[in-house]
């Protein structure tokens, strides 16, 4: 599988820590400090889910190699859904007027992105699809509980739009070389550590040192395990990007992998926890400064529990 553009939309309200301290008195130290977190990105009251899918497809299109109604498979990938009924998937295909395509949206939390870039995998070996859109939206803004003061300051919106065939367009394209998920609903507290419940609570996270623990094994496991079957030594990375949920996490596995923090990529700094689009985002933000033969492994941990791993290589 060819990568050929991503492309990503970040809403334009910035909502800094001090917001936290006025209202809850949460300092900007203590967030840093628990977080990495400085600032995030919100919506506007006319801003959703779907909406941001759309920019940022919509962003894509002067530099899309080919024309988007050749597209025949459509991911969306969200655990914040605007709409249950009439998905993000459905919502991007009205927009563009894509005809007779697959369409559907899936959610594995914070891992859904990987876990969409395997099924487009699947439906490429079963020539069921040759180009595919995997649009990755989250809007937690709608979700956050700001009662719970130990994860409200967490996360941020934003959303990412990944186009992929089989076949090389353009000197920015990237492989997909391999790519694994993994379902972890029966270890630790699981589907209670974090989770979305409309009706109770929404986004909450009441077991934080749980989700900080496994977290720090799988992505480190998984980044581990998805170069070994490869047969690349981790001095060959050249870029690493970490599931945007918290900078400790990243810290802690980048220590233990011994990877420089010049090949680490980041943005929770700018936009907090942006869930599953927290990784394309990323990948998309440094589009150009990748070189040829770069390998980058993007490697994530999310709510069921979920991990999964995404090895890349720029052509």
């Amino acid at each position: 599988m060819i990568i050929n553009h991503v492309t990503h939309y970040i809403p334009d309200i910035v909502i800094p820590n001090e917001y936290f301290f006025a209202k809850y008195g949460i300092t900007n130290e203590e967030i840093i400090s628990k977080s990495g977190i400085k600032q995030r990105r919100r919506t506007r009251p006319n801003e959703n889910t779907n909406s941001m899918a759309i920019e940022a497809v919509t962003k894509a299109l002067p530099d899309l190699p080919f024309p988007i109604n050749e597209i025949d498979l459509i991911i969306g990938a969200t655990y914040t859904p605007y709409d249950t009924g009439g998905t993000l998937a459905h919502a991007v295909q009205k927009q563009f007027n894509i005809d007779e395509v697959r369409c559907f949206t899936i959610d594995s939390g914070c891992s859904s992105f990987v876990n969409a870039i395997e099924i487009v995998d699947c439906y490429f070996a079963n020539n069921k699809a040759s180009k595919a859109l995997i649009v990755i939206s989250e809007n937690n803004t709608a979700y956050i509980d700001e009662s719970d003061k130990n994860s409200c300051f967490l996360f941020g919106d934003g959303a990412a739009a990944v186009f992929i065939t089989n076949q090389r367009y353009s000197t920015g394209d990237i492989e997909v070389i391999d790519v694994n998920t993994t379902g972890l609903g029966n270890i630790g507290k699981s589907i209670d550590a974090v989770y979305v419940r409309p009706n109770h609570g929404g986004i909450r996270m009441p077991f934080g040192k749980d989700v900080f623990q496994y977290a720090c094994k799988y992505m480190l496991l998984e980044t581990e395990q998805i170069l070994n079957k490869n047969d690349i030594d981790l001095s060959q990375l050249n870029y690493f990007i970490p599931h945007q949920a918290n900078a400790r996490i990243t810290d802690y596995v980048t220590k233990k992998l011994n990877i420089e923090q010049s090949c680490v990529l980041t943005n929770i700094e700018e936009l907090g926890n942006t869930g599953s689009a927290s990784t394309p985002i990323v990948l998309s933000q440094n589009f150009k400064k990748y070189n040829p033969n770069d390998i980058i492994v993007i490697s994530v941990f999310g709510g069921g529990y979920s991990s999964g791993a995404i090895l890349l290589k720029k052509l």
